[in-house]
């Protein structure tokens, strides 16, 4: 670094350059107005974070100030005013033609020559830092821009890989003239602000080539749920504008801030994006750019490895903490980084509050549940938990925008910040592509509106005029229906629901759904099914990940595509399974998880790809080959082997001990006992790092021997669906006999009162989590009479039996507990 180098131990009064620039390491957050929020964080980040390793390319604002002095220099502001006066900004036409004028009269107005004599010399100097062949962004930053309480995000322009003084003169000179773009002035009306209040500073920078290599955007927040404990990764190839603008199908990465924080370095969950077209520059030393097809093998690959992702998380979080220090309350961030080609270097080049998730109030519970619906047409990501109805707009160019009328569902390849009027008047909107951090997604989340993104094919299979339903309700997948929808919404205050002494736990199999799940009001996850995580995301069965080669070439072939990215096909079963149960476990750390390992019946294996090669048929899988008799048999036994590996992954490289594990149909003390022991065998000891091990008491042997199963488990969890079917030898898959099964029989409740009164007596944890208590009120009353320690409920009825429960609870003379 040159010797004119600033040092950023201390902030200068002046510059060292003159009156109208400031480099980074002048600057900190709170000279927003006089050079904008953008360069405010950036001078923030370079004074205060490079010392923690945080890499933030250096760089220079031009400030505010020469904004304006400019502008009085070509006394401009009278022309400037006249251009917007009687604007009607409903009126595309017409707000596109007085934001060209403005524009035309900004750019128009030469910079003097004092503002140009320190603009050069600021570039000479850093080009002194970084070298001849620097080439540099030069950035709008506005000064109302990245404000906690509005983003102004993609609404100035950016101009990108400028190289040497007249071109960087000439880009400053645009992004001035970009406070008046159309999307801008419509924004700026939106959100209360005088034009003539807000000022266009301009950051210049060192140019991080990501065009080489990678580049995205990072939330210290899941921006669908308002979960803070998550930071949430998004990256593609090249530079990052398809990513903020939706032009692509990102990859994602979630981790854990808890647990990294105690040293726990693993990635939660992670999806691998489609990742079709990477941004690149089109000739080196020029500043346009052009999009080019990603390479096949690069598609399959993640554009960044796990460490890189780790890395990033670790970045967010410093940046988080930070920030929150600063303004004394917690405070998400929305970060963008990106990977230089050249040097291989992560870099942090923006950092702003994120302006929607985090001031959601999560107290309260907006719940919509679809009742009924037609066909699927198309499926995307989802972004925010409603659902919408209407016609269907498709817009294929902006000169197609004064078509679109209000209320009608946006459907779009994707979408731009200039059709913001248009995006605030629709619906929903859905799009080809994108993810979850593309701008549709932004603006969709700031309206409060559903938007499904990256389906791919939305522009194909709808037309303008369908009748559509637009479902965010449904987990991480958002479904575009044919035709209106049936659903309900339910709108609870959380703060003013009261606690039962009974602990009221959920039923939870879908980790896409987790996080949401998570603000109702919850004593933690009383069944965590293994077996959703597996046939959705590892799709094939766990022994044909064990022995591919007894597989057919078709299958093997399809194994070798689902596994691409992994060491090994057990591996990827290991990963996928923990990242599963270890999302779920996230959602509700530090509360209690209870995992139960799986418990498919053979038939149900079967269907999974490679199934029919490692199962038999049976004539009633129901009461057959399921549960504890599997681990320890010759037949699964390397399949349980994965199950027990990704468990202990996710209680010891994940951290997430609040994971307890449950045993299934376990039918004796002999096969407790074998099973216990091969755990132990497979890392899973009981007691070992506060491990509990639970069983299913869905057997009536369960229950007359459970002063014997006690001596092998810390808990008992009543599956009321087959302890019913076993009381009372119905069976449950049988429709003709679907009458005679009734969890409220005599019989079922004593079994039942026997089951909680010996888990009792031998000191043992006692809950139930099967279907009856969500289904039947007065089931859940006759449990809490008993003293039943935990009812687990399906979600959509956790609200309503809570609320009985206390009412009955009062009754009793029970007092509730204090609400956390």
């Amino acid at each position: 670094m040159a010797d004119s180098t600033i040092s950023k131990e201390k902030k200068p009064a002046h510059s060292a350059f003159g009156k109208f620039i400031r480099f980074f390491n002048e600057v900190d957050i709170a000279d927003v107005p006089l050079v904008g929020g953008k360069n405010a964080s950036l001078g923030e980040m370079y004074r205060e974070l490079t010392a923690k390793s945080i890499l933030v390319p250096n760089g220079f604002a031009v400030t505010a100030e020469a904004y304006r002095y400019t502008l009085d220099a070509a006394g401009v502001w009278t022309a400037l005013r006249e251009a917007l006066d009687g604007l009607n900004p409903s009126d595309v036409d017409d707000l596109a033609k007085r934001a060209a004028r403005a524009r035309d009269i900004v750019y128009g107005a030469q910079t003097p020559p004092d503002v140009e004599a320190e603009i050069r010399s600021a570039l000479a100097r850093l080009t002194d830092e970084y070298g001849a062949d620097l080439t540099v962004a030069v950035r709008s930053s506005a000064t109302a821009e990245d404000l906690p309480s509005a983003s102004f995000a993609g609404q100035h322009d950016t101009y990108l890989n400028v190289r040497g003084p007249a071109a960087v003169l000439d880009a400053i000179r645009h992004c001035f003239a970009s406070l008046f773009t159309d999307r801008a002035i419509r924004y700026r009306i939106d959100n209360g602000f005088d034009h003539f209040k807000v000022f266009n500073s301009v950051g210049v920078m060192k140019m991080v080539r990501s065009d080489l290599a990678a580049s995205g955007v990072v939330f210290t927040i899941d921006t669908e749920s308002g979960f803070e404990d998550v930071v949430f990764i998004t990256g593609a190839y090249g530079l990052g504008e398809n990513v903020v603008q939706g032009a692509v199908d990102p990859d994602e990465f979630y981790v854990f801030k808890p647990t990294y924080r105690q040293g726990k370095r693993a990635i939660l969950k992670r999806a691998l994006g489609a990742k079709k077209i990477r941004m690149v520059f089109s000739d080196r030393g020029r500043t346009t750019t052009r999009n080019i097809p990603t390479d096949a093998k690069e598609r399959e690959k993640f554009c960044i490895s796990d460490e890189e992702a780790l890395t990033l998380a670790g970045q967010a979080i410093e940046i988080e903490d930070h920030y929150s220090a600063k303004a004394g309350a917690r405070r998400p961030m929305d970060i963008e980084w990106a990977k230089d080609g050249l040097d291989g270097q992560l870099y942090i080049v923006q950092a702003r509050p994120e302006t929607v998730a985090s001031r959601r109030d999560r107290n309260i519970a907006e719940i919509y549940k679809v009742t009924k619906h037609g066909a699927v047409k198309v499926e995307g990501r989802a972004v925010g938990a409603k659902i919408a109805s209407g016609k269907a707009r498709m817009i294929e160019r902006a000169s197609e925008l004064s078509t679109f009328v209000p209320g009608e569902i946006l459907v779009a390849d994707t979408t731009s910040p200039d059709w913001g009027t248009v995006m605030k008047s629709a619906a929903a909107i859905v799009t080809n592509r994108g993810g979850r951090t593309c701008h549709a997604a932004i603006v969709a989340r700031e309206l409060g509106i559903p938007a499904i993104v990256g389906t791919d094919a939305a522009t194909r299979l709808i037309r303008t005029g369908d009748v559509i339903s637009v479902s965010c309700a449904e987990g991480d997948v958002g479904k575009v229906y044919e035709d209106a929808i049936e659903f309900e919404v339910e709108r609870v205050d959380l703060s003013t629901l009261t606690k039962p002494v009974t602990h009221v736990m959920m039923n939870v199999g879908n980790p896409d759904i987790a996080f949401g799940l998570a603000a109702l009001p919850n004593d933690g996850v009383g069944l965590a099914r293994m077996e959703f995580i597996i046939a959705d995301s590892i799709k094939a069965h766990p022994m044909a990940l064990v022995h591919p080669e007894r597989l057919g070439a078709r299958e093997r072939a399809e194994i070798a595509r689902l596994t691409a990215n992994y060491a090994s096909p057990s591996e990827f079963f290991v990963k996928r399974l923990s990242e599963g149960v270890g999302t779920i476990a996230a959602a509700f750390y530090p509360k209690p998880v209870i995992v139960r390992m799986s418990d498919f019946k053979s038939n149900e294996y079967a269907s999974l790809l490679g199934g029919e090669v490692f199962e038999t048929q049976e004539a009633n899988p129901m009461i057959g080959f399921r549960g504890a008799s599997r681990y320890a048999h010759p037949a699964y036994r390397e399949g349980f082997a994965l199950e027990c590996a990704a468990m202990t992954r996710v209680r010891d490289e994940m951290g997430l001990t609040n994971v307890k594990l449950m045993i299934p149909f376990c039918r004796r003390i002999e096969e407790a006992e074998k099973v216990i022991a091969l755990m132990r065998e497979l890392g899973l000891e009981r007691g070992k790092n506060g491990l509990e091990i639970y069983v299913m008491c869905e057997i009536p042997n369960n229950v007359m021997l459970i002063d014997q199963f006690s001596k092998y488990f810390d808990g008992f969890s009543i599956g009321s669906n087959d302890l019913t079917q076993l009381t009372l030898g119905v069976d449950r898959d049988s429709e003709i006999v679907a009458f005679d099964f009734d969890e409220r029989d005599e019989g079922v409740k004593e079994i039942i009162r026997l089951a909680v009164e010996g888990a009792k007596r031998n000191g043992r944890h006692s809950g139930i989590c099967g279907q009856a208590p969500s289904d039947y009120p007065e089931i859940a009353e006759f449990l809490v009479r008993l003293g039943i320690d935990s009812i687990s409920l399906n979600p959509d009825t956790v609200l309503q039996t809570t609320r009985r429960i206390v009412d009955l609870e009062k009754h009793l003379g029970r007092e509730p507990r204090q609400t956390d």
